[in-house]
């Protein structure tokens, strides 16, 4: 695996560190007026989500890894586990709930993921980036208010709670944006 200094190290690099597996959330570069450069790097852990907070000089070297993506089609969620499948080969794999975090509910049966994979050990899922949903509940348009950019909130058919445009309403389909977790536009 090939190694890079610290001040090479930017947000989302996968790093191996003391024996584990680190993403890095948030890189500061910080030049004091005093001393060398350093990273300030603030890392989660693949394996079971701690956290560390961890000062890079430019000289210190550090393993950068490469994560596999594959394309797994969701299957369904037991005991809080995800159980995903390769399209290809038909092999399951599963993955804690959690990994998701409030982005679980976009998960739909059926639905393509990107699961990341390190030596054959699935470590991480990604959801597309834009989801259809409907509108189970909103409140009515009141004539006049679409001149300004107002939003009205809104329950999604998976329970999550969203602000969408005014002229949008009940039974509508409409895509959500699952970076942000806010209304993108109409399906």
């Amino acid at each position: 695996m090939p190694k890079i200094n610290g001040n090479e190290i930017r947000g989302g690099n996968v790093l191996e560190h003391n024996g584990g597996l680190w993403v890095a959330v948030k890189v500061d570069h910080v030049k004091p007026g005093k001393g060398g450069a350093f990273a300030q790097v603030e890392m989660k852990n693949l394996r079971n989500g701690s956290k560390l907070n961890e000062r890079f000089r430019s000289a210190d070297k550090v393993e950068k890894i490469r994560l596999e993506q594959k394309d797994q089609q969701f299957l369904y969620e037991t005991d809080g586990m995800l159980t995903f499948m390769d399209t290809e080969t038909y092999e399951q794999i599963e993955l804690p709930a959690d990994l998701l975090g409030d982005r679980r509910p976009f998960l739909q049966d059926g639905m393509i993921a990107v699961v990341e994979f390190h030596e054959a050990e699935a470590l991480n899922a990604s959801l597309p980036q834009k989801v259809t949903c409907k509108v189970v509940e909103t409140e009515p348009a009141i004539k006049g208010q679409t001149a300004s950019k107002s939003f009205k909130p809104a329950v999604l058919d998976n329970g999550v709670r969203i602000m969408i445009p005014p002229f949008v309403g009940v039974d509508e389909d409409i895509i959500v944006d699952t970076e942000t977790m806010e209304y993108s536009e109409r399906a």
